[in-house]
């Protein structure tokens, strides 16, 4: 069962990745770069400060920053504890893999930091944000998943990579935003 779904998602990958052209090449560097969400996250701030204040803001932001921190920390346990290969470093497929970016990364890939991060934030900045901006969610999501696919055309992360990635990254929002509103309550803040 599990050889056959690492099957399916070689072959997905390889299907997604193989769409890539290089036109396309330098759009999809610009989103996987951690530096391309700075306007999002700075317009999530404002959104942030105009909803609840700064104090408020400020326990955001130290909440998002060890949100970020637990879920890399958890990505990099999972990826030397499972082992899995990246899709260029993987011997059986790794001669197809249209890989875009100069180097391939760690060795190890399971599961995606990037996907991991980005649905943690999606998922935070919901929850928080729900109330006084609705709409917000569905641009949110759509980032995610955007961030998370330009892992795949980049070449350096399978599907279930991907997803379990978004999965871990949702349920470690969940958790934060919890903790973060027991300690916002707990402080008046």
């Amino acid at each position: 069962m599990l050889e056959e779904l690492v099957k399916y998602d070689k072959e997905l990958f390889l299907f997604l990745n193989h769409l890539g052209t290089s036109q396309w090449d330098g759009f999809w560097l610009f989103i996987t770069s951690k530096w391309s969400a700075i306007p999002l996250y700075l317009f999530l701030a404002f959104l942030t400060y105009k909803s609840f204040g700064i104090k408020q803001l400020l326990l955001v932001m130290a909440s998002i920053a060890v949100l970020i921190l637990a879920t890399d920390q958890l990505a990099n346990f999972f990826k030397y504890g499972v082992g899995r290969l990246r899709p260029c470093f993987d011997l059986e497929i790794g001669e197809s893999v249209r890989l875009v970016k100069a180097s391939c990364g760690g060795q190890f890939g399971y599961f995606s930091a990037h996907a991991g991060n980005s649905f943690a934030v999606a998922t935070f900045f919901i929850l928080l944000l729900r109330t006084n901006y609705s709409a917000l969610g569905l641009i949110l999501v759509v980032w995610a998943m955007v961030v998370a696919y330009s892992r795949i055309y980049i070449g350096v992360h399978f599907p279930l990579d991907i997803f379990t990635g978004a999965v871990i990254g949702s349920g470690m929002a969940s958790l934060f935003y919890h903790l973060f509103i027991r300690i916002r309550d707990k402080y008046n803040l």
